[in-house]
C-alpha cells in the first residue's frame, strides 16, 4: 500500500494477546514505521546515543527511564518522517505519556487516529502464556506470575483506555481465533475509524 497522509495507530493488549505478531503484518500492511519502546531503547544504547547513556545509567540502577527519555526517543524517529506514520506498540503506558505523545504529534500536525485494544479472556492468556513458557523453558512463567502481570497490565492500562475512550479512539477487537482471522478484524476497525 503506498503511503497516504499522517496515521498514527496505538496497538494495545495484555501479554499474551499477539501484539507483537498484529504489529509486525499492520506495519507492513499499512505502511507505518512500528515504534516499540523496548526497541528504541535498546537501539540508543547500542548506538551510544546521549540518550541511550542517559537511558542505560538509569536501567543500570535498576531505575525505569524516564518519561523525558523516552519522548525524546519518540521525538527523534518522528523527525526523520514525513509524512508521520507510524504504529505505536507498548507506548504510552500511561496518561501523562499520552497527553506528551498529543502534544508532540500536534507539533507534527498529527494525532492519534485510533487506539486498538486487543480482547482476549484471562483463560486463554493464561493458556497461551504457559504454552510460551513451556516452548522457551521459563519455568518463573507460572500461573500466579502470569495472573498478576495480567493485573498489573489492567490496573496500569484502564485510565489510558479511559483517556483515549473519552476521545473516541478507542476499537476493541476479539483477539481469539487464527493470525489472519485477527488481522481481518484489526483492519475492519481501522477502516471504519479512517474512513479511507
Amino acid at each position: 500500500m503506498s503511503a497516504h497522509g499522517p496515521e498514527v495507530v496505538l496497538l494495545m493488549g495484555p501479554p499474551g494477546a499477539g501484539k507483537g505478531t498484529q504489529a509486525n503484518l499492520l506495519a507492513a500492511s499499512r505502511d507505518l514505521l512500528k515504534l516499540s519502546t523496548g526497541d528504541m531503547l535498546r537501539a540508543h544504547v547500542k548506538g551510544g546515543t546521549e540518550l541511550g547513556t542517559r537511558a542505560k545509567r538509569v536501567m543500570d540502577e535498576g531505575g525505569l527511564v524516564s518519561d523525558d527519555i523516552i519522548i525524546a526517543m519518540v521525538k527523534a524517529e518522528l523527525d526523520r518522517l514525513d509524512p508521520i506514520r507510524v504504529l505505536l506498540d507498548g507506548f504510552p503506558r500511561t496518561t501523562v505519556q499520552a497527553e506528551a505523545l498529543d502534544e508532540l504529534l500536534a507539533d507534527y500536525g498529527a494525532a492519534i487516529d485510533a487506539a486498538i485494544e486487543l480482547r482476549v479472556d484471562d483463560q486463554e492468556l493464561v493458556r497461551r502464556l504457559l504454552g510460551r513458557a513451556r516452548q522457551e523453558g521459563r519455568s518463573d512463567d507460572n500461573e500466579a506470575t502470569i495472573r498478576r502481570r495480567m493485573a498489573v497490565y489492567r490496573e496500569q492500562t484502564e485510565p489510558l483506555l479511559d483517556y483515549y475512550r473519552r476521545q473516541g479512539k478507542v476499537h476493541d477487537v476479539d483477539g481469539v481465533g487464527t493470525t489472519e482471522d485477527v488481522f481481518e478484524r484489526i483492519e475492519a476497525a481501522l477502516e471504519g475509524a479512517l474512513a479511507w
